[in-house]
């Protein structure tokens, strides 16, 4: 079982070592260029992935202040979503503007006179689509 061990260990450490460098961006890559890392890493097995965890990453914490336009925000820290919350509970729906007022009104008056051609259409026995 120590044999297995040390043979995984080593093998598991490259691996992890490999694709996370794979999946920096190139501009938290220290002292050398990602693909050279790659090489490295692939090369010198347990050398190299230590070298790449120890040197290769920039791994300061990304601080809240620095935060750019495209970096992710919680919802309860997003000003935005914030913002339509607000919009949705006076309005009652998530979307409502000056245009849906409208719109609502002319689908109303057009229900209407769409009952009213199936009332005249029930009573009178009237079929607007025979000659």
């Amino acid at each position: 079982m120590l044999r297995a061990l040390l043979f995984i260990l080593p093998l598991a450490l490259m691996i992890y070592a490999f694709i996370d460098c794979l999946n920096t961006p190139e501009e938290e890559v220290k002292h050398l260029p990602k693909p050279v890392w790659a090489i490295v890493v692939l090369l010198f097995s347990v050398v190299g992935a230590i070298g790449w965890i120890v040197a290769g990453k920039d791994r300061r914490p990304r601080t809240r202040g620095g935060a750019g336009a495209g970096d992710w925000v919680a919802p309860d820290d997003n000003p935005e979503f914030l913002k339509s919350l607000k919009d949705e509970q006076k309005t009652g729906r998530p979307d409502a503007g000056p245009d849906d007022e409208s719109a609502l009104k002319d689908w109303e008056a057009d229900l209407r006179r769409r009952e009213e051609e199936l009332r005249k259409r029930e009573q009178g026995g009237d079929d607007p689509e025979k000659p």
